[in-house]
């Protein structure tokens, strides 16, 4: 048990070290193994002393947190650019597949797309669609401005842009110090005669591949998003905007707001009227018209038994002799 502690005590200090970015002397300290004598009170089988006492204490290229500050400036920026558009067009369909064309013919391609039917403001049955695609990003501005070409109006558009340099290169120096640790220990392991040490370095060796592996998946991750920069594009039918006329006149600005607001007013008032007409006055007179028949006869019957009560015969008096 002693000898596989100091394995945990120099596995724990490159861990330490790839995870915090500490420097490499505070890390020396960390580990508790200053590359001199291993503590007297750990007796150790003579082949596995002879792999740890080659084993060092902690990876030799372990990069510390100010190495990877001066790494993130001098390596090129990276940055995942993305954007978003709201366009209004005559042909939507047409405007779909010209997008798809567009983004394969830059050499990137379509991540989503949905043509569904949408109303206006009359109940009128329009097309709509959404559509992301990914171009390189060097490619954007021209991607941009093909998609705004020949539209009859863009509605919203918003591009924004996330530096993730930093986070790169902090991958990058976790990734080199995982793959020395993992070289460490198949060192450690091939030198290992006991069932129990293998099985332990096999475990340590286990983690540090999975770790190897979802390092690798993040740096993907950021090396794809900002190789290819996604545009999100809803494309609205023309109909959807048309102004308000009323005769030759076409109110605009805020008279053209208030216009189609009143419109919309007197639209719901009138819908109000004919289901009020229709639908609920009916069903009023015919739940309290018999409620009011019941109500009227009870009451009759009511007056005419109290009528009856207080009309009683009198008595005839009798005559005193």
């Amino acid at each position: 048990m002693k000898k596989m502690l100091l394995l945990n005590l120099i596995l724990a200090a490159a861990l330490t070290l790839a995870a915090c970015g500490s420097s490499q002397s505070k890390s020396m300290e960390l580990s508790g193994y200053n590359g001199g004598d291993a503590p007297a009170a750990a007796p150790m089988a003579e082949s596995y002393d002879m792999a740890l006492e080659e084993a060092p204490a902690a990876p030799k290229n372990v990069q510390s947190a100010s190495d990877a500050g001066s790494s993130s400036a001098s390596v090129e920026r990276m940055v995942i650019q993305n954007a978003d558009l709201v366009i209004v067009v005559a042909d939507v369909k047409g405007r779909m597949d010209a997008i798809q064309k567009m983004a394969q013919a830059m050499g990137g391609f379509v991540v989503s797309s949905n043509l569904y039917q949408s109303y206006t403001s009359d109940y009128v049955e329009v097309p709509e669609a959404q559509i992301t695609i990914r171009v390189p990003a060097e490619q954007l501005d021209k991607a941009l401005e093909q998609i705004k070409k020949d539209v009859v109006e863009v509605q919203n558009e918003n591009r924004s842009g996330q530096d993730v340099t930093a986070e790169y290169v902090d991958l990058q120096s976790r990734l080199k110090n995982y793959e020395a640790a993992e070289a460490q220990l198949e060192e450690i392991m091939n030198d290992a005669n006991r069932t129990e040490d293998v099985v332990n370095v096999f475990n340590q060796l286990v983690y540090y591949r999975e770790q190897i592996e979802l390092v690798k998946g993040q740096m993907k991750y950021y090396e794809e998003a900002a190789a290819l920069s996604a545009i999100n594009i809803r494309i609205v039918a023309e109909e959807t905007i048309q102004p308000v006329v009323i005769g030759k006149w076409e109110p605009k600005g805020v008279a053209l707001e208030a216009v189609q607001d009143l419109v919309d007013f007197l639209k719901g008032f009138v819908d109000f009227l004919i289901r009020f007409v229709i639908y609920t006055l009916p069903v009023l007179i015919l739940i309290f018209i018999p409620i009011t028949l019941v109500f009227l006869g009870a009451r009759a019957v009511f007056r005419k038994w109290r009528g009856k009560k207080k009309v009683q015969p009198q008595e005839t008096p009798v005559e005193k002799k």
